[in-house]
């Protein structure tokens, strides 16, 4: 009976703990240095990574050629990265080194509070990961390394996406 009882409530907090880390987003609509305007529902179906950055920071720089790289890869398959760039940051500037990398995917102007919508740190380059259904898959605070690609966006481009009910 204790066992049963046991594999009971180990289920429920499984259940629960994947609940929780599958949230939904707050509608977010940024503007893009080119002036355009994009929310989240334009990338409905794909699986998103909002990649927090800024100019002046080493590993973000270090971390964009592998996004290029990824966006290149798996566009197909569904990936779409979004780049919001972090203050202070001047548009001119941002402009440049956008040109300058041939990042191939749009860059939006942030906020701090646009990012303290998934997080509270300070940690820069933050990407944040949403599945094809709209719910924030995970959070990763620094480089995203290749393992961790292959284990957490990987497995999203290969799931089917599921209906919502609202």
């Amino acid at each position: 009976m204790r066992k049963i009882l046991l594999m009971v409530l180990l289920f429920f907090a499984a259940v629960s703990a994947v609940a929780q880390s599958q949230s939904p987003p707050a509608p977010l609509r940024l503007k893009t240095i080119q002036g355009r305007w994009i929310s989240l529902a334009d990338y409905k179906g794909k699986v998103v990574l909002l990649n927090f950055w800024a100019t002046w920071c080493p590993p973000c720089r270090q971390e964009i050629p592998d996004l290029i790289k990824a966006q290149r890869t798996y566009r197909q398959q569904g990936l779409q990265i979004v780049g919001i760039t972090y203050p202070p940051e001047k548009i001119s500037e941002v402009r440049r080194f956008v040109r300058k990398l041939r990042m191939n995917y749009p860059v939006a102007i942030g906020t701090k509070a646009t990012k303290a919508q998934f997080t509270s740190s300070e940690t820069l380059p933050l990407t944040v990961i949403i599945d094809r259904n709209g719910a924030v898959h995970d959070v990763i605070e620094g480089i995203m390394y290749s393992e961790e690609f292959d284990q957490k966006v990987k497995s999203l481009l290969l799931a089917v996406p599921t209906r919502r009910l609202n």
